[in-house]
């Protein structure tokens, strides 16, 4: 599997300072961290692992639930490539409905929405043009005239665009965007939502089409039986979950999590994947206690997690190498390029951070030389007391004491 990790010269720094030496002072660190001023220790929870025997190193008030924000997207993805594997792709066939005669289709070009987050995306991992497909495909057949009219149709997928619980501030952002049977361009212009995705790719497609020489009648179609005319895939779903994971995509978190109830056999709405999912880990055997599951991405507030239950799906999640690669490395990629960079532990934890106002969490691994998961490591903070900034340093301060004791660096 490729690694993507060219960090030759970290490793033999970090292999210098004896990184991977369990603390003596593991309790020490912990407690020195609730002191530091920074977090509310009744509103925060620490749990470390080590998976090579199960044992809980560190442990505070793992089974509280508390506000996840993104590392939700941990058990989102989790969940999802449990349940379709690593070469899943999204398929988005267009469909021609009615016979084709002397260059006329006489009916309806129809689009079935497949809840792809990566169609038409600005982000990695782009994959080709449905749009281009699209009208290479009618050039390919001589059709040079839809009677009907070109449509979307998103019914596979239930419900709201937007979890209801999501505050309505949010909304008109990017990141508040919603997810749709049909998402096209990340659902969003000039870093702002777009309520109805569907239309701009209509309006695109149309524009394509006119300047390929198709005219689109728009009147009433005999319409017919749907034959495929293209069947546009998606890349791999491993590639769409790493690239949710280090730039911490809601959209694509969204809609992975409605795709988990459409391929469970659900309606496709967030409520249904929500409740199949928490039903999934339950099955598995995880204590959900107090877990509240209401979203994909973390940006509902309403959500509820434990640290004891995210340990745990990071613990059965730990032995697949990919699952594993979806988290960026801390002083290194995504959300933690800045996170321990230039300690010894620069390189050798992955986490998924979530932040929000006065929420700070991180989940993920400690790694060894191959960047395999050696411990699991749970932090999530409600009720921050201080600035961002002092409670990173602080949280860098405990893994080093944890991982790399004796070590003074204190960068975040």
């Amino acid at each position: 599997m490729p690694r993507f990790r060219r960090l030759a010269m970290i490793l033999t720094l970090a292999l210098a300072l004896g990184v991977g030496a369990a603390s003596a002072f593991a309790s020490e660190s912990l407690e020195r961290f609730l002191k530091s001023g920074t977090v509310d220790p009744a509103s925060t929870s620490v749990l470390v692992i080590d998976l090579s025997d199960g044992k809980v190193l560190e442990s505070h008030n793992a089974g509280r639930p508390l506000v996840p924000a993104s590392i939700m997207k941990s058990v989102t993805t989790a969940t999802l490539l449990q349940n379709v594997g690593k070469d899943y792709r999204y398929e988005t066939p267009v469909w021609m409905e009615g016979d084709v005669k002397d260059g006329v289709l006489e009916g309806n070009l129809v689009v079935e929405g497949a809840c792809d987050p990566s169609l038409g995306t600005d982000n990695d991992p782009g994959s080709t043009d449905i749009i281009a497909e699209t009208v290479k495909a009618l050039e390919s057949k001589g059709i040079t005239r839809i009677e009907g009219d070109v449509a979307v149709d998103q019914s596979a997928f239930a419900g709201p665009a937007c979890p209801p619980s999501w505050m309505s501030a949010d909304l008109p952002h990017s990141y508040g965007t919603g997810s749709h049977g049909l998402n096209y361009a990340d659902n969003s212009a000039a870093r702002k939502s777009v309520k109805d995705p569907s239309a701009v790719f209509l309006r695109r497609l149309r524009q394509e089409l006119s300047a390929a020489g198709i005219t689109v009648a728009g009147g009433e179609a005999k319409g017919g039986k749907r034959r495929m005319l293209v069947n546009h895939l998606s890349a791999p779903v491993d590639e769409i979950m790493r690239s949710c994971m280090m730039r911490s995509d809601n959209l694509f978190a969204e809609s992975m999590l409605r795709t988990y109830s459409h391929e469970a056999g659900g309606d496709g709405s967030t409520a249904d994947g929500a409740r199949r999912e928490l039903e999934f880990w339950k099955k598995k055997g995880l204590d959900s206690g107090e877990v509240e599951i209401v979203d994909g991405s973390g940006l509902s507030r309403s959500n509820r997690m434990t640290a004891e239950f995210m340990g745990d799906v990071l613990s059965r999640m730990s032995g697949d190498a990919y699952y594993a690669s979806f988290f960026p490395l801390a002083g290194q990629e995504g959300t933690l390029k800045n996170f321990l960079a230039d300690t010894p532990l620069d390189s050798y934890v992955a986490l998924k951070t979530g932040s929000m106002k006065g929420i700070q969490c991180y989940a993920g691994y400690k790694l060894d030389d191959d960047y395999a998961p050696t411990h699991v490591i749970v932090i999530m903070i409600n009720n921050l007391k201080s600035d961002r900034s002092r409670m990173r340093q602080a949280a860098s301060r405990m893994l080093l004491d944890i991982f790399a004791p004796g070590n003074d660096d204190t960068k975040e």
